[in-house]
């Protein structure tokens, strides 16, 4: 089994090309395509939801970030507008 997205995607294009190619279907060598096939797609599938679930985490920390910046902006804001009015403290 191929460990890498790279080579499990590289085993479903070269399997997909394989049965694209077949005028008849070659059912000796099928039952091997579909479970390398399979096997190739689950590690393909495992490294695309670690991705994404790193991605969520990321762009969620950033935006929590982002927030905490905004209420902080907001507090220093609202903390010069009490001090005098209009004018803020440079």
């Amino acid at each position: 089994m191929s460990e890498t997205f790279k080579q499990s995607y590289g085993v479903l294009q070269k399997h997909a090309q394989t049965l694209r190619k077949q005028n008849e279907p070659n059912i000796d060598d099928l039952l091997t395509i579909v479970e390398e096939s399979v096997a190739a797609y689950k590690v393909c599938q495992t490294r695309i939801d670690a991705v994404e679930k790193a991605l969520e985490a990321a762009l969620g920390n950033a935006q929590a970030s982002t927030e905490a910046s905004a209420r902080n902006s907001q507090g220093k804001l609202a903390s010069a507008e009490s001090l005098g009015g209009d004018d803020v403290p440079l």
